[in-house]
C-alpha cells in the first residue's frame, strides 16, 4: 500500500543551479591546474608572439620603415602581466643609431641636445626671405633625420597592443646583450632592408619554457619546447 506520508521530493531549480555552479568551478580549477603543469598558456603565448614578430618583420620590409616590438617585462617576482606593442619610425633607422629611449644621457649628450634646441629656435625665427647659413642648413637636416628616427605606436589587423596571461613570464635576449633581460622594456628591432637582430624570447609558465628563436636574415621564427642557452659571442 502506498504511504502518502513519505512523498518523493526532487531537486529545486535553485539547488540544480548551485550544483552546476560548483561543478563548473571545480572543472575550471582542474583545467587551470593542468594548464599550469603542461605550460599550455605559455605555448599559446609563444605562438602569438612568433606571429607578431613575423608580421612586424614583413611590415618593416614592405614599408621601408624601421619598426620594433616593445615588450614590458615585470620580472619573475611580479604579479603584473607581460605587455607588448609595436612601434615604427617615420623612416629607416640604422642598427648603429641610439635606440634605447630610457637610457640615461651623459653630460655631453645633454649639452649637445641643448645646442640643438638653441639652433632649432634660431631656425624657427628665420624670415622666409633670409638665406640660411651652412651651419643652419646642417642643423635643419640633422633635425629632419632625427625626426624621421622617432618612433610612434603602430598597429594593424595582425599587430595589436596586448597583455599576456598573468601566469606567463617572458625574458628577452638580443645579440647586443650578454644575458636575457627580465625586467624593464625589451626591444626587438626590424629594419627595412629585410633583416632583424638575432634574438631569443623565453616564454615561461611554471617549470615550462618555450623559446622563440628569431633568424636575423629572414625574420623566421622557430619555437622550441625548451629553454635554449644564450648564444656566446
Amino acid at each position: 500500500m502506498y504511504d502518502r506520508r513519505c512523498p518523493t521530493r526532487g531537486f529545486t531549480l535553485i539547488e540544480v543551479t548551485v550544483a552546476l555552479g560548483v561543478a563548473v568551478l571545480l572543472f575550471a580549477s582542474v583545467v587551470y591546474g593542468v594548464g599550469a603543469l603542461t605550460g599550455t598558456r605559455a605555448k599559446e603565448s609563444a605562438a602569438e608572439l612568433a606571429n607578431v614578430i613575423r608580421s612586424l618583420y614583413d611590415t618593416a620590409a614592405l614599408s621601408g620603415k624601421t619598426c620594433r616590438l616593445a615588450i614590458s617585462l615585470p620580472g619573475e617576482k611580479s604579479d603584473g602581466p607581460v605587455q607588448y606593442h609595436a612601434e615604427c619610425a617615420k623612416g629607416a633607422v640604422t642598427a648603429s643609431a641610439k635606440r634605447d629611449d630610457d637610457a640615461k644621457k651623459s653630460d655631453r649628450d645633454r649639452q649637445t641636445e641643448k645646442r640643438e634646441q638653441d639652433m632649432q629656435r634660431r631656425l624657427s625665427r628665420l624670415d622666409s626671405d633670409e638665406a640660411p647659413t651652412v651651419e643652419e642648413l646642417q642643423a635643419r637636416e640633422k633635425i629632419r633625420v632625427e625626426e624621421s628616427a622617432r618612433f610612434s605606436q603602430f598597429s594593424s589587423d595582425d599587430i595589436q597592443e596586448r597583455k599576456l596571461p598573468s601566469s606567463v613570464k617572458v625574458e628577452v635576449w638580443t645579440a647586443k646583450q650578454r644575458r636575457a633581460q627580465i625586467t624593464g622594456t625589451a626591444y626587438l628591432y626590424f629594419f627595412p632592408q629585410g633583416y632583424t637582430e638575432r634574438a631569443q624570447v623565453y616564454v615561461k609558465q611554471g617549470s615550462n619554457t618555450w623559446t622563440i628563436a628569431v633568424s636575423p636574415l629572414t625574420g623566421k621564427t622557430v619555437i622550441h619546447s625548451t629553454a635554449l642557452e644564450v648564444p656566446r659571442s
